[in-house]
């Protein structure tokens, strides 16, 4: 499972650029499912053949960065940002671009670091001219966070786990489940963090009778977090509420009872803001009976995130139990 989230973690694949980290999956699910498509928005829909009820898993494959508008006459870059950052988060950072160009983050003279906006920041590619700078990036190519993954005993430390543990979670589930009573359906999604908007469209074709997203979520077990009963290291939560779903009930409870009879350690998701592909998921076409597995993470959106290897491990366990048994189909 480590050496499966540093691949995927240390992947460049920003929202609405996926094509190398599709190409990674892609490789790593192909030889456990029956059918391998990739749909017209970038999704890659893995399915797994079974004469049950139709069962989506979705995990977004796509990471936050930063996209180019402007380039000065000294070379420096002007962004925007692709999906949600902090200015403060930014400072001094490296990011690499899709052709392998490092920049560095920087920012003009300001007073205090309060009044840091990303209107003041610029990205440094060590260029000393417009036309340097042309030769090595062109306005709308888009940069991520250029960090390596680490391991520290049972804690993974590295950029994009949001949510590329979902990834990871979803191949080994695909790859250790035995072929079952359900048509499973595994959609690893573009565009998540820019509006969960892979899920609306693979949502739409597949037309699941239930769907679960695969993600991430936050805690609250570090000094004066806010209140939050998610820890790291106890277990996957099944989600019971986000900003963008209510889990559907039968969904939470089935969940509950299969972790609960396997001696599977979990714990509740109940989050005031933020969602997932649930999402969308739910409110496709005439609805669908909704819920999440997701992996407890610090420092969320950071270059920097953090998980424990085993909640990545209860979390494929508890799917595979879930996905064994016979789901009622609408």
């Amino acid at each position: 499972m480590k050496d499966l989230v540093k691949q995927l973690s240390e992947t460049y694949g920003p929202s609405g650029h996926e094509a190398q980290i599709r190409e990674v999956i892609k490789n790593l699910v192909e030889p456990y499912c029956d059918e391998l498509t990739t749909d017209t928005l970038g999704n890659l829909i893995a399915r797994k053949k079974g004469p049950g009820a139709k069962v989506m898993l979705a995990a977004h494959m796509d990471e936050i960065g930063v996209m180019v508008t402007d380039i000065d006459e000294q070379g420096f870059l002007r962004f925007t940002r692709i999906g949600g950052l902090s200015p403060h988060l930014l400072l001094g950072q490296r990011v690499v671009f899709g052709n392998g160009v490092v920049g560095v983050f920087g920012h003009e003279k300001i007073d205090e670091i309060k009044d840091l906006k990303f209107e003041k920041m610029y990205l440094d590619i060590g260029a000393r001219s417009k036309a340097e700078a042309l030769s090595r990036v062109n306005l709308g190519d888009v940069a991520v966070f250029d960090r390596d993954l680490v391991a520290s005993g049972d804690i993974l430390i590295g950029k994009a786990l949001d949510n590329r543990v979902g990834c990871a979670v979803l191949i080994k589930t695909l790859q250790e489940l035995s072929a079952g009573s359900n048509d499973i359906y595994a959609v690893f999604t573009v565009q998540e963090e820019i509006g969960t908007r892979g899920a609306k469209t693979s949502a739409y074709g597949i037309e699941p009778d239930l769907g679960l997203a695969v993600d991430v979520t936050l805690v609250g077990d570090t000094p004066k977090a806010p209140t939050n009963a998610v820890c790291l290291g106890k277990g996957p939560t099944i989600k019971v509420k986000d900003a963008l779903v209510m889990a559907h009930p039968e969904v939470k409870r089935a969940l509950v009872e299969v972790a609960e009879r396997q001696a599977i350690p979990y714990q509740f998701e109940i989050l005031d803001a933020g969602g997932t592909d649930a999402g969308p998921i739910h409110l496709s076409k005439s609805g669908v009976r909704s819920g999440g597995v997701s992996v407890p993470c610090r420092y969320v959106h950071t270059p920097t995130e953090m998980v424990s290897l085993s909640d990545l491990e209860n979390a494929v366990k508890l799917l595979k139990a879930f996905l064994a048994e016979p789901i009622k189909q609408d």
